[in-house]
């Protein structure tokens, strides 16, 4: 704004200027004394109008400087106050972060050793259990050998009372230290973590295999679970250096024992949970069928009562038309002593009383 008014406070003096140009061009045919005073008075204007824009513009320049403090004055607030906001954020974010790594250390105090890490690698396993199996299909703490205090952490239930050994190892220490070689990204310090991981199974496969693995009792297999997939991944991709042999087919041919990880270790609970069921239908269907085949055999009994009822009850009706015989024959005998002079014998099919209820009941029985 301050320029623009500068613009025009000089547009105006030079329009000033022409104006008087023209002024004096057109009154050059005057008289020449009042040349001097005319220029007297044209000088004196000027001074006067350049003291004039001189003012002004000084006003609109301690205007701007004003404004332009004033402006530089809000901003510079403004970022302060932002700036001290982030800081605070940043703060808050940094305490954040100590108070994680805090946690984590208290986590891992409180986790501190095989044993209590083991605790979290049983209960995983009995979660797994209970969401897939009903309770009647599995035990926990199993003594598998009488001669022993060993007991398996869980034993899947199959048909005739056949158990399958399954138990939970979570060495954290040994696959933590192939995490921390990853980070370093020492490829030696790796391969030697994976090895110390590997022979940690084997010994745990071992020692499944002597206490847990008792046929005809179990099944001639084990099953050790590992918590995590990422755990299991590296089980499963691990070979021996020497034999180029997968760790899991070396485990499972030597010692009998099966690696599975979350996802196939539920998928095989998903597979004996469908097992059951087809097996309890099947015991069912089979009830069924006896329970069909008693009521079959009861209704050829029946029916086979039915017909000897039915040969007797045709046996009496015979001796019923016997008896209606011999009551129509005993009629006419009647009949002839009490009408002597009758020549005619009555009518052979006229149904006497008697015969007349021996039909009836024939009906009856037919």
């Amino acid at each position: 704004m301050d320029i623009i008014l500068i613009i025009i406070l000089a547009s105006i003096l030079v329009a000033t200027l022409f104006i008087l140009y023209l002024n004096i061009k057109s009154n050059t045919k005057k008289e020449d004394e009042n040349k001097a005073d005319e220029i007297a008075n044209l000088n004196a204007e000027i001074i006067k109008l350049k003291d004039s824009l001189n003012t002004t513009i000084n006003t609109s320049l301690s205007s701007m400087s004003s404004s332009f403090n004033n402006l530089s004055t809000g901003v510079t607030k403004d970022m302060t106050a932002a700036l001290t906001k982030v800081d605070e954020k940043v703060a808050a974010f940094n305490s954040q972060v100590e108070n994680l790594n805090e946690s984590q250390k208290s986590i891992n105090k409180i986790l501190a050793g095989v044993k209590k890490y083991g605790t979290l690698a049983e209960f995983s396993l009995d979660s797994l259990l209970k969401d897939i199996l009903p309770t009647s299909q599995y035990s926990s703490n199993v003594k598998m050998k009488e001669d022993t205090n060993e007991n398996v952490e869980f034993a899947i239930k199959l048909q005739h009372g056949v158990l399958v050994p399954v138990d939970s190892h979570f060495p954290v220490e040994k696959y933590k230290a192939i995490q921390d070689a990853h980070q370093q990204d020492d490829k030696k310090a790796i391969a030697e973590a994976r090895t110390k991981l590997a022979r940690v199974f084997k010994e745990k496969a071992k020692s499944v295999n002597e206490k847990y693995i008792v046929p005809p009792k179990t099944v001639d297999f084990a099953i050790v679970y590992a918590p995590t997939e990422s755990l299991f991944l590296e089980l499963a991709n691990y070979q021996d250096p020497s034999t180029k042999e997968l760790l899991t087919q070396e485990l499972m041919k030597k010692y009998k024992v099966t690696i599975m990880g979350p996802n196939n270790l539920s998928g095989y609970l998903q597979s004996l949970h469908m097992g059951f069921q087809s097996l309890r239908i099947k015991k069912h269907a089979s009830e069924i069928y006896d329970h069909l085949k008693k009521i079959s055999t009861r209704f050829n009994m029946h029916f086979n009562n039915v017909l000897v009822l039915r040969k007797k009850l045709e046996e009496a009706m015979s001796v019923v038309d016997s008896f209606g015989k011999d009551a129509r024959a005993i009629n006419r005998s009647i009949d002839s002593i009490k009408n002597p002079n009758d020549d005619d014998d009555p009518d052979p099919d006229t149904p006497s009383p008697i015969s007349s209820y021996g039909q009836v009941e024939k009906r009856k029985v037919s």
